[in-house]
């Protein structure tokens, strides 16, 4: 009685690259930590806009960064169990109609 044996080639081609979603977060997250930077350089210039001083423009940077790093973690948590969509239409609509 003979044998024989069939190789079957049951691999699976990969696609090469990020998916777009990974892309979008990642061309996102560096637009926000590029936001967060930028502003230094410019900073005797909105405080001349501002018609204050280069103390009182660097202190309202200063808010904004620490009401980032306390309402991001406690934003997150409190909208966790919100779906996707619901939360990101009622963003537009807060924003646009503020």
């Amino acid at each position: 009685m003979e044998t024989s044996t069939i190789n079957k080639d049951t691999t699976v081609a990969k696609k090469k690259g990020l998916p777009a979603a990974l892309w979008a977060l990642t061309i996102s997250a560096f637009a926000i930590g590029t936001t967060e930077f930028v502003i230094v350089g410019l900073l005797s210039t909105v405080a001349n806009d501002l018609g204050t001083s280069l103390t009182s423009a660097g202190l309202l940077v200063s808010l904004y960064a620490i009401g980032v790093a306390i309402g991001a973690p406690i934003l997150t948590a409190l909208t966790g169990k919100i779906p996707r969509k619901q939360l990101l239409m009622g963003d537009y609509g807060v924003i646009y109609n503020w």
